[in-house]
């Protein structure tokens, strides 16, 4: 049976999603399936079928699921200088917040829910987010996007690619991470740190 929370998934899927049971097993999930290095931007109904993902797909699927397991579906973009920006799936308990992504990264990914503010949680990524040039690149971080404002796009089934979702973040109010004289005197992430980050990259 379909409600306004699952739209219009299968029970198959649905199901699929509730076993996730929580943030952590979603991450998981996602920590298990390929990183997709190609320029899509799927449901969560085709990444499901397709058991691969990148960042933005990964946040919004892990949305899905976890409107599935009682949480409001949202995200978070981050926006970056000379480097691809970040989107991360979020959520709250107890107050504090945490987060789902998957990253070609290895430090960009999950986050308990530990944080007291969003601020809080987009600068717990500040040190590790670096380009291939070893820059700290890490800018700004926007509002909260509940993506149940797309419903009537169909967002979490839909075969049509979700660019809309991409076009909303670009046009929305980000929040800035630290001042431009403070970016400019930024050291550049140290090799040994770098070769961790890069562990398990996936490469075309």
């Amino acid at each position: 049976m379909k409600n306004s929370s699952d739209g219009s998934f299968s029970a198959s899927e649905l199901r699929k999603l509730r076993s996730l049971k929580d943030p952590h097993g979603i991450q998981r999930f996602l920590d298990d399936m390929p990183y997709h290095l190609a320029d899509t931007s799927w449901s969560p109904r085709i990444v499901l079928r397709e058991n691969i993902s990148h960042c933005l797909e990964a946040a919004i699927f892990a949305a899905s699921a976890l409107r599935a397991n009682g949480f409001p579906p949202l995200i978070l973009d981050f926006e970056a200088e000379r480097d691809t920006d970040h989107v991360v799936a979020i959520y709250r308990l107890h107050g504090h917040w945490g987060a789902i992504a998957k990253s070609n990264f290895a430090g960009c990914r999950y986050r308990e829910p530990v944080y007291r503010s969003l601020r809080e949680l987009a600068m717990s990524y500040f040190n590790l987010y670096c380009n291939l040039r070893r820059e700290r690149t890490l800018r700004t971080f926007s509002r909260p996007v509940n993506l149940a404002r797309f419903d009537y796009r169909h967002w979490m089934t839909t075969e049509e690619p979700l660019w809309f979702v991409v076009d909303y973040l670009f046009g929305i109010h980000h929040y800035k991470l630290l001042p431009r004289h403070m970016a400019k005197r930024l050291h550049r992430v140290d090799e040994r740190l770098f070769r961790a980050e890069c562990l398990g990259r996936a490469v075309k």
